[in-house]
């Protein structure tokens, strides 16, 4: 069943308000989340270098970043390709993307280009890039086919798509700890089949099997270890909640009260991966790569 079919299917799943209440926590986070910057450049860096690398990422060429949040890798791409290259940045989130667009003028790169786009409706001229890439992003839409079918439109011939995703919640325990903790508490249920959300595309041959519904051929998928290594447990959660959208979006439903105890509780049990060298949360990336 393609994600198109479960979230169709999911009782109560509304798609449009799900986009509305993720751009408005994006809109709310884009501050924090840019001010971590170096962090997620670290964490996520030998993810984002593979996922450049199996894109091809080249001098010269035209690259579509989508779900591009604070740019981090909008940035590499624009390194790669240098001035005779281009590099379009697009978002759900407005906000998030002036951080983008910031941090290209900070670094002298003038062939960034951003724009506010549903990852879902990618409004760009057919066969008119090189590469599509996006960094932690697909698991969050709900229509993922669709959105894959956008990135392969978008695409010249023999044009290529990355994207990194989460693996399983069991080789993320950094993310999947607080998101356990937080569904119990909430008394949330678990997500249906092809709901959005961190895992959602972590089990064998998922997410090869969109990429080939979406028309992609040569699909080849990477595991890639980036673990987050934090001076402590506390420094992970402050991180965590002050940029962690998906997890104040489970948290809505709670008291203050609750929330706090939520997180005492996540604290807590990260606590156990904090040893003499600080924290030190695992996390397992998918680099997936298909050709048009």
């Amino acid at each position: 069943m393609s994600a198109s079919d479960g979230s169709a299917m999911t009782p109560g799943f509304d798609p449009e308000k799900y986009k509305q209440t993720t751009r408005e926590q994006w809109d709310s986070a884009a501050v924090a989340w840019h001010r971590w910057g170096p962090t997620l450049a670290q964490w996520l860096g030998p993810a984002t270098e593979r996922m450049l690398t199996l894109a091809g990422v080249s001098p010269g060429h035209r690259v579509l970043d989508v779900a591009a949040g604070a740019g981090s890798q909008t940035i590499a791409a624009a390194r790669r390709v240098g001035p005779g290259g281009h590099v379009l940045a697009t978002d759900l989130s407005p906000e998030i993307l002036r951080h983008a667009a910031s941090e290209a003028r900070r670094e002298g790169l003038a062939n960034v280009e951003t724009r506010v786009l549903d990852g879902e409706k990618l409004d760009v001229p057919a066969g008119s890039f090189d590469a599509v890439i996006s960094r932690v992003g697909l698991i969050y839409f709900p229509d993922r086919v669709k959105a894959l079918r956008g990135m392969h439109r978008a695409l010249r011939p023999g044009g290529t798509v990355s994207n990194v995703v989460y693996s399983t919640a069991e080789r993320n325990a950094f993310f999947s700890v607080p998101v356990s903790i937080i569904r119990r508490l909430a008394n949330l249920p678990p997500p249906a089949a092809g709901q959005p959300g961190p895992f959602s595309l972590a089990a064998p041959g998922v997410i090869e099997a969109a990429y080939r519904e979406a028309g992609f051929t040569d699909v080849r998928v990477e595991v890639v270890s980036c673990p987050l290594l934090l001076p402590s447990a506390a420094e992970c959660v402050r991180f965590e909640q002050e940029s962690f959208g998906a997890l104040h979006q489970m948290l809505s439903a709670l008291s203050d009260a609750d929330r706090e105890a939520a997180w005492g509780e996540i604290t807590v049990e990260l606590g156990k991966f904090e040893g003499p060298s600080g924290f030190e949360g695992p996390c397992e990336m998918l680099v997936a790569v298909g050709t048009k």
